[in-house]
């Protein structure tokens, strides 16, 4: 049973920041006009990701003029999923939009979004149906990284997608549920589920900056994704080395039938360097993809914080139990 929708809702918009404070007003100000023309309160909570610009002191100032502006200063930069992560801890909306400053996800498109949340969808996110802003190399690995990732994983994640989205309450709070160390929160929120429906937007260029990921950021980041939502790299290496094990038999019976029928000849040193080198890389490959898993489960069982909080201006503290 669908529940009632609130008449004025409470729309928290969660935004992580490191070194935005060239597009900080320029946002703020964009938000304001957008959530004007609806029936509906608002909240901005901003989560300080360790920038080293002046953003924070934008972010406190800004904070002391709008009480909906509140302020989350991470201890460090933890990264953009995590930074994230302690903002939704942080909201108490009827409805959370994680959103970023650099307004390549335009606000404009919220009134939509509550419109279908109205109608009794539970996730609206946004599918981004022109990336011309976007380089030619990003287009390229982000349509590799959706095709590679929904033909493995148990789940799939809506091509053309980043975080921006419109999420019920209780889509949230079950988000909130997922406290493990390797996040990547595209894939959590394809994993709850819940009824979810899209809208489309052209992606525009940023409003200032520049943008810190870069293609081994990038490589990192599809790396985690894969790693999080699907054991198929492991289970590929078992079949491939049952198949060469197989193989390896039929050839050793098949030499020993030669030397039978036709006695010894002496092996070329070509032939023996070839299998050597061929079976050392992908043992080492194994290794490897062994090795993320294993990795992971290392930062996992350590169970530290998933992040720390310096300070928070107008908000209360949570309590350390959230964080983990």
């Amino acid at each position: 049973m669908r529940l009632p929708r609130p008449a004025r809702p409470l729309i928290s918009f969660v935004v992580p920041m490191h070194d935005e404070e060239s597009s900080l007003q320029a946002f703020f100000a964009r938000v304001e006009a957008v959530m004007q023309s609806l029936d509906s309160d608002y909240e901005i909570i901003c989560v300080n990701d360790g920038s080293r610009d002046g953003t924070l002191n934008q972010l406190v100032e800004a904070a002391g003029r709008d009480a909906r502006i509140k302020v989350v200063d991470l201890t460090r930069n933890f990264g953009k999923d995590i930074a994230l992560t302690a903002g939704l801890d942080y909201t108490s909306g009827d409805a959370v939009v994680p959103i970023d400053a650099d307004l390549q996800d335009p606000p404009e498109c919220v009134p939509e979004m509550i419109r279908l949340w109205r109608e009794g969808w539970d996730v609206v996110y946004g599918t981004r149906i022109d990336r011309s802003s976007d380089t030619m190399g990003k287009r390229i690995s982000a349509n590799w990284f959706y095709h590679i990732f929904n033909s493995i994983s148990e789940i799939s994640i809506p091509a053309n997608t980043g975080d921006f989205r419109l999420m019920d309450r209780r889509v949230v709070g079950d988000v909130r549920r997922l406290r493990e160390r390797n996040r990547f929160m595209k894939g959590m929120f394809a994993w709850v589920g819940y009824r979810q429906t899209s809208v489309d937007y052209a992606r525009p260029v940023r409003e200032a900056g520049e943008t810190s990921w870069n293609l081994w950021k990038l490589w990192n980041f599809a790396l985690d994704g894969i790693v999080a939502f699907t054991t198929l790299p492991l289970r590929v290496w078992s079949y491939l080395g049952g198949l060469i094990s197989v193989g390896s038999f039929f050839y050793a019976v098949i030499l020993m039938l030669r030397v039978l029928v036709w006695g010894a000849d002496v092996p070329g040193y070509a032939s023996i360097m070839v299998v050597v080198l061929v079976f050392g890389g992908l043992q080492l490959l194994t290794m490897g993809i062994v090795g993320e898993y294993l990795a992971r489960i290392y930062l996992e069982v350590k169970q530290r914080p998933l992040y720390l909080v310096r300070d928070t201006h107008g908000l209360e503290p949570i309590r350390e139990s959230t964080q983990r």
